[in-house]
């Protein structure tokens, strides 16, 4: 990543370490991934020197400190979020009936959802993970009318959150198994990066009537005290 910021500005490893008060040698081990952990310090002069060469995008701001290490490492199973979901979480699911609601981890991994969202995405619960979903069943490409630019979305999320992650035996494991699909290979190899959704409007089709509709997709992080920052609840307003 750094490699990349640097050549797109053409800042050679010496002018880069020199501005920021480290030696070429030390950016060369950064790139080849001999520093793994740099501090808070370095990653945030190395960026002050990037950046006023040409802006960084705050996803890579935010990229390269997640990449430095300078997040919380534990992660809690799915089983032990569900674990944590109270009757009153699971209450409020019906209230927001007919609109699609649901619980899901910051990996995206359904939790517990209404009938309405499992109706929206058929088989999604089953295959609980929507990256799993989206390329290895074929009912996401039935119900998503911009499957490409959605499924685009989660690769490119599934990159900052790999970033955020210091154990990455998971995401070993879920790249292995995605890996497995051409159209998975395609998206990753595009190298995007993003943290969010840059407009919360939907497109679906209804797996009966194949009629299409469209979502305003609210996300909001839970103030969940057992796992507090690792659960969200997403809601899909109909329009």
């Amino acid at each position: 990543m750094l490699r990349k910021l640097r050549d797109d500005r053409r800042v050679s490893r010496e002018r880069l370490g020199f501005a920021a008060g480290v030696s070429a040698s030390y950016i060369t081990h950064l790139e080849s991934g001999a520093r793994e952990h740099p501090t808070k310090q370095v990653i945030e002069a190395l960026i002050t020197f990037l950046d006023r060469v040409e802006p960084l995008a705050e996803a890579e701001r935010r990229h390269l400190f997640d990449l430095a290490g300078l997040h919380d490492d534990t992660f809690p199973s799915v089983e032990e979020l569900r674990d944590g979901i109270s009757d009153d979480m699971r209450d409020s699911l019906v209230v927001h009936e007919p609109n699609p609601a649901a619980y899901v981890d910051t990996r995206w991994n359904v939790l517990v959802c209404n009938d309405s969202y499992a109706a929206a995405y058929p088989g999604l619960v089953e295959d609980v993970s929507i990256l799993r979903w989206f390329f290895g069943n074929e009912l996401s490409k039935r119900v998503m009318v911009e499957w490409e630019r959605e499924a685009s979305l989660t690769v490119d999320w599934l990159r900052g959150l790999i970033g955020q992650s210091g154990d990455t035996t998971w995401a070993g494991d879920l790249l292995e198994e995605l890996g497995e699909y051409r159209e998975f290979r395609e998206m990753w190899t595009a190298g995007g990066t993003t943290y969010g959704r840059a407009e919360p409007r939907m497109l679906l089709r209804d797996s009966d009537s194949g009629s299409e509709y469209a979502l305003d997709v609210r996300l909001y992080r839970v103030d969940y005290g057992r796992h507090p920052g690792h659960v969200q609840f997403f809601l899909g307003i109909r329009n």
